[in-house]
């Protein structure tokens, strides 16, 4: 288990604390409690990779989610479907709100999120699992899974392989029409974040991944995630934003492992919105 400071220590007691209430918690609660409950307070998440998204890279991520019926998979407490629901924009053009599913192992990280996301419908299982549990069609699965050769029960449907990212977006595929990841840039298809410009890079691993499975990631609206490197609590990890519209036809012929493309593509920039009153009305002392 790492070792919280005492700030840290007493940010995340006032987190269980909130979690532990009889009672639905406020929104003001709901983003405190994603900021201070540490997922270094358990035993196991190093082993099992687990490192929460930083909130500016889930909502830039949210711009890719499309769709009524999203999927969350490896949720963790929920950050990135917490980003990703649209409340108050769904509110505002009095659409129905988003059904979302979060599917995630670690019990202690789903009680916690059923707390943040008490509308969503809540599975406490294996990622592998999800593709033999009749959940239906889905527009939109996102996830930030665990990254590399994490343990596993098995393998996902149409992959072989030693990438724990890898096996998620092909259990996605088998769920959504479209798929949004937060990946290592290793596995991604391309480089971006904190280059000097865009490129197409395929290591042996996304290559095997592609012939195995034909899913092309791509990425996207192109956001450059290293401005947010240092935002992530115990790792700076380099990643990408992939994307894959898995309704196009597999693909199988090979690619060549470094494409160079000459233009330059800019992130776009991250706008906070102003929030109603009664998010910040609450003052947790």
């Amino acid at each position: 288990m790492a070792r919280l400071t005492k700030q840290q220590a007493a940010q995340h007691k006032k987190a269980c604390d909130l979690v532990a209430l009889d009672r639905d918690l406020t929104e003001t609660e709901k983003d405190f409690v994603l900021d201070n409950w540490q997922e270094a307070a358990t035993a196991t998440h190093n082993l099992d990779g687990a490192f929460f998204t930083p909130e500016a890279l889930a909502r830039d991520l949210s711009i890719e989610v499309h769709g009524d019926r999203i999927i969350d998979l490896c949720a963790g407490i929920g950050r990135l479907a917490y980003s990703c629901r649209d409340y108050w924009g769904r509110r505002w053009n009095n659409q129905p709100l988003r059904e979302i599913v979060c599917v995630e192992k670690n019990p202690d990280y789903v009680t916690v999120g059923r707390k943040i996301l008490p509308e969503a419908t809540w599975i406490c299982a294996d990622i592998l699992a999800v593709p033999t549990l009749g959940l239906g069609r889905f527009d939109t699965a996102i996830s930030n899974p665990p990254f590399g050769a994490i343990q596993r029960s098995g393998d996902a449907p149409g992959f072989q392989g030693g990438r724990f990212e890898y096996h998620v977006i092909a259990v996605a595929s088998t769920l959504a029409d479209f798929g949004a990841f937060i990946i290592p840039q290793p596995s991604a298809p391309f480089r971006y974040s904190g280059e000097p410009y865009y490129r197409e890079e395929r290591d042996r691993d996304c290559r095997r991944f592609e012939e195995q499975t034909g899913i092309r990631l791509g990425p996207g609206a192109g956001f450059d995630t290293s401005i947010y490197r240092d935002e992530w609590r115990g790792v700076s990890p380099k990643v990408e934003v992939a994307v894959c519209d898995f309704t196009e036809e597999p693909t199988s012929h090979e690619v060549p492992a470094v494409t160079v493309l000459p233009q330059t593509r800019r992130a776009r920039p991250v706008v906070d919105l102003p929030l109603p009153d009664e998010q910040l009305a609450l003052d947790i002392a």
